[in-house]
């Protein structure tokens, strides 16, 4: 794993004992499902939706990912999708390139980036999709809602066999201010905190 990566893990191992109580309970439901399915010998498969699949639930799908690498977890898969199909906002790219992976941009108008967290694995393919996308798994998976709006707007996910709510605030809000890359960056910190807390508790 790269060097600045590792480095941005160990912090946010640190600070993951700040989370709040009310996260910490959210984020240990989904625990206890990922546990379960390590004890049945399942994978544990994930898909992170958001509305847009642009932004929130690429990064829960990249840290969750990372983070059971981290901690030796086999047996976990992670997706993303939306309830509509964007591109992988390129201010989102930018954060995790901050964060420390490497990315490659294949270009056009729904990219379908390439990110790599250590030279001697595959990279993350990331691209905007819907959550029922032929990419993501059909059935047999947790669909985590992680935007208010997607949870409320979708209140079925099919072939999901356990859904959970942990909402981001969406760093949307900035774009176009002078605080755009902070905020993408606090959002990117915390979604790592979290991923690490969540997989510390597998």
């Amino acid at each position: 794993m790269y060097p600045n990566l590792k480095s941005y893990i160990r912090n946010s191992k640190v600070n993951a004992p700040g989370i709040s109580q009310a996260r910490k309970g959210k984020l240990a439901q989904l625990a206890g499902y990922i546990r379960a399915k390590k004890g049945s010998g399942d994978p544990a498969r994930l898909t992170f939706i958001c509305t847009h699949n642009s932004r929130r639930s690429h990064l829960c799908q990249i840290w969750s990912a990372v983070m059971a690498e981290y901690l030796g977890l086999d047996h976990i898969q992670t997706y993303s999708g939306g309830t509509e199909a964007t591109a992988f906002n390129p201010r989102a790219v930018a954060a995790v390139e901050r964060a420390g992976f490497k990315v490659e941009d294949p270009g056009g108008e729904n990219p379908r980036y390439n990110v790599f967290f250590d030279e001697n694995k595959e990279p993350l393919v990331c691209f905007s999709k819907r959550f029922d996308d032929s990419h993501n798994p059909r059935r047999n998976f947790a669909a985590v809602m992680t935007c208010t709006d997607a949870d409320e707007n979708c209140p079925v996910v099919p072939g999901a066999e356990k859904r959970f709510s942990i909402p981001y605030v969406d760093p949307k809000e900035s774009d176009g201010t002078p605080g755009e890359m902070e905020t993408y960056d606090k959002r990117c910190r915390q979604i790592a905190m979290e991923m690490f807390y969540l997989m510390s508790q597998v």
